[in-house]
């Protein structure tokens, strides 16, 4: 009998953390084990977990609150064991799960896949405040400091990987513009596998305790995704209809800054941060709101707008990034500009009552969502890992 091909995926996050990441890898690497040997390498807050045995796979599983260069060399001391006999390595990020790892396949000339869903150097800058910019002008600028190193990583990570995964045909522009050679550079939309609650929006807003007619967006609490220009638009959304009713789910940086701006317009009663939530959680809010608003700044490729789609709810969004590769303009969706104060209230004025739009937004969004399912993500990837696996392919890493 044939020896399986062995797989080590190196994550920064893996369950019981919550986020995309920490789902993706739980997913990927669950399918992957029907047909090869799997190990999934993470940092945790915790030694021992319950479920890890349950897996179809080895986990391991690296001290996170160790200092951050004795924690990195841990997990690449632990990736270079495992890279020994591993026939291929995948990297969901190219910083702290992508660097060690990329070491670890080079010691023994391995293969070395890694998936980039953003620039992590931009990120940082705009979350620490160093730069206004959005991803697109900050590409443009010389970098410094810890901005620079990152950039540097991320680069080199690239550079020297067998091939890349991005989400959308917009990340791969940015990718390729880092001075990555693009036929190493593979799209993969992201896909959902969100499940429809079948309720009443009236039971559902009972179950979360918010009455009116709920606007909902869902994000990280960053600077980015524009969450303080929906709270400064909703006194002029209140004149079109006074049950409005504004819903953010996430968590992150700006959460205390974005509370104390609702305290000092004085819309406690009108505004609710309700934080990070489960999926099952999000699919509440969602069954519970009237309308989807994403005021972003930077989308590599939304997976909360498929899921908004998913939920029969109309989407309005912004032009940026992956988006473009959703919407189809007045089909499916609304995108205006980011932070467009005058198109933003007229966007949700018209989706709110004009009957016809609202309803082809539901069912063309419905279609875009089945389009891009996590069965098809999973399936594209999985063919790309088998690729990576044959012999006679991609035997050069650069």
């Amino acid at each position: 009998m044939k020896e399986r091909s062995r797989i080590l995926i190196c994550t920064g996050i893996f369950f019981p953390d919550i986020g995309g990441p920490a789902s993706y890898a739980l997913t990927f690497g669950t399918k992957l084990s029907e047909k090869y040997d799997v190990t999934v390498m993470t940092y945790s807050d915790r030694w021992n977990v319950v479920e890890d045995k349950k897996y179809p796979f080895r986990v391991i599983r690296i001290w996170r609150k160790n200092f951050r260069l004795f924690r990195y060399l841990a997990y690449y001391i632990k990736a270079r064991r495992e890279a020994k006999k591993t026939d291929l390595v995948v990297a969901l990020n190219a910083s702290s799960a992508g660097v060690p790892a990329l070491r670890a396949a080079r010691a023994y000339k391995k293969k070395f896949l890694v998936k980039i869903v953003g620039d992590r150097s931009w990120e940082w800058a705009i979350n620490m405040g160093k730069t206004f910019l959005m991803i697109n002008d900050f590409q443009k600028l010389p970098k410094y400091g810890w901005a620079k190193f990152l950039h540097k990583v991320q680069i080199w990570v690239c550079r020297n990987s067998s091939g890349i995964i991005v989400p959308s045909e917009y990340l791969k522009g940015i990718v390729a513009n880092w001075g990555i050679d693009r036929e190493k550079i593979y799209v993969v939309y992201n896909g959902t596998d969100f499940k429809f609650l079948d309720i009443s929006k009236e039971e559902a807003r009972k179950k979360i305790g918010i009455a009116g007619t709920l606007i909902v967006s869902v994000g990280r609490l960053v600077p980015w995704k524009g969450f303080k220009m929906l709270i400064k638009v909703m006194p002029k959304l209140l004149e079109i209809n006074q049950f409005f009713r504004l819903v953010i789910v996430g968590d992150g940086p700006d959460g205390e800054v974005l509370v104390k701006m609702i305290k000092n317009m004085g819309l406690e009663k009108k505004v609710f941060i309700v934080g990070k939530k489960s999926r099952v959680d999000v699919a509440l809010y969602l069954a519970a709101s009237e309308i989807f608003v994403l005021n972003t700044g930077y989308e590599g490729f939304s997976h909360q707008i498929i899921e908004a789609m998913a939920a029969g709810l109309p989407v309005i969004t912004t032009g940026v990034g992956g988006n473009r590769e959703i919407i189809n303009q007045g089909e499916n969706g609304f995108m205006i500009k980011y932070n467009d104060e005058f198109n933003l209230i007229e966007a949700i004025r018209t989706v709110y009552k004009i009957d016809e739009m609202r309803e082809r937004f539901i069912e063309e969004g419905k279609k875009t969502a089945e389009h891009f399912s996590s069965d098809r993500m999973y399936t594209e990837t999985i063919a790309l890992v088998e690729e990576f696996l044959l012999p006679h392919k991609f035997e050069n890493l650069r």
